[in-house]
């Protein structure tokens, strides 16, 4: 009996022991090289904050409350938000971002602690590894109701923290720019080359009018045949009277030496009148037959001018869409300038890494229990 008594008594130390062992091991030591690290070692984080929108006074109809604040953001494009958000997390601005400032100097620097210090040991010391880092300490969120996108940039100091997220702004601002000029293009680059085209045929079809009316000795047939027409029918009633002279003076005076010069004033008058009407709509010369030509070409310079007209029309519609479709980056809050160190949350930290430890003990102890329990 009192050998049971012994032996129950020295399995309960060794599992009293164990159970302290572990506690040791998964609860103490974690929990204290965590508030080591916290508590003397990691860095201070400064996160510097801004705010921009992306706007476009693109308003289209719509009625009510939605009219109302479409009207007052001035249309904002979503997509061109999410456009300029996937840009700033991009390996295009990481490159631009390491052009202006030497990120491997600000994150790499001896300054930093080990474990928040860029290329430890050279280890991934290279641009995809700079990406990797750089996407930890770049932030981008973007309100889906308000369409105001806000950039947070963590850094290691207060300056380098501000000038990297006033940087990604600019880049930010470029980017939008580029789009804008793209649209321009993309929008007015066609309708213009059609407007030069129209110009060019609408001159062609000039010249070709002005040249026939050069080479025929006209200016316009209808008009010049309107007047030549009168001076038939003034010749016509100069023959008319003339004949009626003649018969007056030949019944009363036929020996009137008047007689004769009348007959050769009428014989005049005939063969003006004759040449005047051959003019107007005899041979191939004549004002009928150059009208034809001279109507077509009169219509190709009107239907030119037409499409002039038209291309002018569409050329400065495009122009329109385009400045409708204008995008802008509206900065609601510049970045500030931050005057003490937000991160790491110390004690935060050091209480989440106590408690799961607590807990990966407990389950620890739990399933320790269970084969125990199993064992006896």
């Amino acid at each position: 009996m009192k050998h049971n008594n012994i032996e129950r008594d020295a399995f309960v130390t060794r599992v009293r022991g164990a159970v302290r062992s572990r506690f040791f091991w998964i609860v103490v030591v974690p929990t204290t090289i965590v508030a080591l690290y916290f508590g003397i070692f990691a860095s201070d984080i400064y996160v510097s904050e801004s705010r921009f929108v992306v706007r476009s006074p693109d308003k289209q109809s719509q009625t009510g409350l939605g009219a109302l604040l479409q009207s007052s953001a001035l249309g904002q494009t979503q997509e061109n938000v999410y456009v300029v958000h996937d840009f700033i997390q991009s390996r295009d601005a990481l490159a631009e971002l390491q052009k202006r400032q030497d990120l491997v100097g600000l994150f790499g620097s001896h300054g930093v602690d080990f474990v928040s210090r860029f290329g430890v040991f050279g280890f991934q010391r290279n641009f995809e590894g700079l990406y990797r880092y750089y996407d930890r300490r770049v932030d981008v969120d973007i309100d889906s109701t308000s369409g105001i996108t806000t950039l947070r940039v963590n850094a290691f100091t207060a300056a380098s923290a501000w000038s990297i997220n006033q940087s990604l702004l600019e880049l930010a601002e470029q980017l939008v720019n580029k789009m804008n000029a793209r649209s321009q293009a993309d929008l007015v680059d066609s309708a213009h080359k059609e407007e030069i085209a129209a110009e060019d045929r609408a001159q062609a079809a000039a010249a070709a009018l002005s040249r026939y009316r050069t080479a025929e000795q006209i200016f316009d047939p209808e008009r010049q045949s309107t007047l030549q027409l009168q001076q038939i029918a003034r010749l016509q009633d100069s023959v008319v009277a003339t004949q009626t002279q003649i018969a007056q003076l030949s019944a009363f005076a036929p020996d009137n030496p008047q007689l004769q010069t009348l007959k050769q004033q009428l014989k005049d008058l005939k063969k003006e009148s004759e040449s005047q009407m051959q003019g107007v709509a005899g041979g191939s010369q004549s004002l009928t037959k150059k009208a034809v030509e001279y109507e077509r070409l009169k219509l190709e310079q009107s239907f030119a001018d037409k499409q002039l007209n038209l291309a002018m029309a569409t050329l400065e519609s495009a122009r329109n869409e385009a400045l409708r479709k204008q995008l802008y980056l509206d900065v609601v809050s510049t970045p500030n300038r931050p005057d003490v160190a937000t991160r790491p949350r110390r004690i935060k930290s050091i209480l989440v890494a106590f408690v799961a430890s607590l807990v990966t003990w407990g389950i620890v102890s739990l399933l320790m229990a269970g084969v125990r329990e199993h064992h006896d």
